[in-house]
């Protein structure tokens, strides 16, 4: 009877243990491989691309087995509902007979709504189509797709629904490098000062393109740099947009950070200097991941700098620049809206010839000592100078 009694207990335990671990896969799901999702059509099915900003479009999470998956989403386009080739492929290729049949959109999303850029997809479809002014059909369907990606699963692809446009023709051009701008104390000429006009003549500093390195030609991202010299305190961030607090980076986006940086204020993570010295900033685009050094480089302070061409008989006492830092030692410098013919020019420190730099590339590049003159294209332009880098930087004013 004992030994029936304990059987019977020992059946009951295991059934209760079998519950148990079916419950527990219950709450744990195995992330499961979908196979599609739904794109849904848009609200507008007719878009005048010159008269638009945004095509909105919402769609369906992919079902990962209730997996509670972090997906991003990014959008394809293409004219004939062909996607062999996309046009970053085709770009890639050497060969020159490549042809692309659809685009990768730049944005990416996290939730299940977004837009394409209209500006963005008609210089894809011009770029597909290969049009030229007097080319642009008057009409043109275009066909759009999603793509979901998450770790752990391969990518799943949404059906195809399609709009029709009206694009128009646009010049084809890399887009412009994106640049990221240091803002906090001791920056600039005012203490975190934001305002969009700032950069340069308030609160905000610019960083720089770094000559040889590639940058994506659809997002302009890659990595960019600067160099100034801080002071123990000090305190700054990045942020993306000049009058915008919505896109930064801070003391979390630095990588390995060493014993002269510190998070001083824990609820903004601004980033922290602890040691005087003069320290180089270089930021990857792509990754948001900041990396922050001494900087190693030839140093000079200077009480002016000047760019003599011969747009105006090479005078280094003339066309002087402003500085942008008042608070600490200055090593950036500006000029705002400046018009030039083709030409050629260099930048050259307190009046005279001794220290100027120069180089071969247009509209940015890396300066050295005595080095040759910068050949300049036509247009107006902010001018932006690190004497520390030789860094310059020629955007186009809006």
């Amino acid at each position: 009877m004992k030994k029936i009694f304990l059987s019977s207990l020992m059946l009951l335990s295991m059934a209760f243990m079998f519950t148990a671990c079916e419950d527990d896969n219950g709450s744990n799901p195995t992330l499961v491989q979908p196979s599609a999702f739904t794109l849904n059509n848009p609200v507008n099915t007719l878009v005048d691309l010159a008269e638009s900003t945004a095509i909105p479009f919402t769609w369906s999470q992919p079902d990962y087995g209730g997996w509670p998956a972090a997906v991003e989403y990014q959008f394809e386009i293409s004219p004939t509902d062909s996607w062999t080739t996309s046009t970053d492929e085709a770009a890639a290729d050497e060969s020159g007979f490549v042809v692309a049949d659809y685009a990768i959109m730049g944005s990416v999303f996290t939730s299940c709504t977004g837009s394409i850029d209209a500006a963005e997809l008609d210089k894809a479809l011009v770029s597909i189509c290969n049009w030229s002014e007097s080319e642009v059909p008057e009409k043109q369907i275009v066909y759009v797709r999603c793509i979901a990606s998450t770790a752990g699963a391969k990518a799943v692809t949404s059906n195809v629904v399609s709009l029709e446009v009206n694009p128009y023709y646009i010049e084809l051009s890399d887009a412009p490098i994106e640049i990221w701008y240091l803002v906090g104390s001791g920056i600039g000429s005012s203490d975190w000062g934001n305002d969009a006009g700032g950069v340069g003549s308030g609160g905000l500093i610019p960083m720089y393109p770094i000559m040889g390195n590639e940058y994506d030609s659809r997002t302009g991202q890659g990595e960019i740099q600067y160099a100034g010299y801080f002071t123990n305190g000090m305190q700054f961030k990045l942020i993306k947009v000049p009058g915008k607090w919505d896109d930064q980076l801070n003391f979390t986006n630095v990588k390995d950070p060493a014993s002269f940086l510190a998070d001083l204020d824990g609820d903004n993570h601004n980033i922290g200097i602890t040691e005087d010295g003069y320290y180089r900033i270089r930021l990857n685009t792509v990754t948001d991941e900041l990396i922050i050094e001494p900087f190693d480089g030839v140093v000079g302070v200077f009480s002016m700098m000047a760019m003599p061409g011969g747009y105006q008989e090479w005078n280094p006492a003339e066309n002087v620049m402003n500085p942008m830092s008042t608070n600490v030692e200055n090593h950036d410098w500006y000029l705002k809206s400046v018009t030039y013919d083709d030409t050629e020019l260099k930048f050259a420190a307190n009046g005279g010839w001794d220290v100027n730099w120069g180089a071969t590339d247009f509209p940015y590049g890396i300066g050295t000592q005595g080095g040759p003159n910068i050949p300049v294209v036509a247009g107006t332009y902010h001018v932006y100078f690190n004497d520390l880098l030789g860094a310059y930087n020629f955007v186009p004013a809006e």
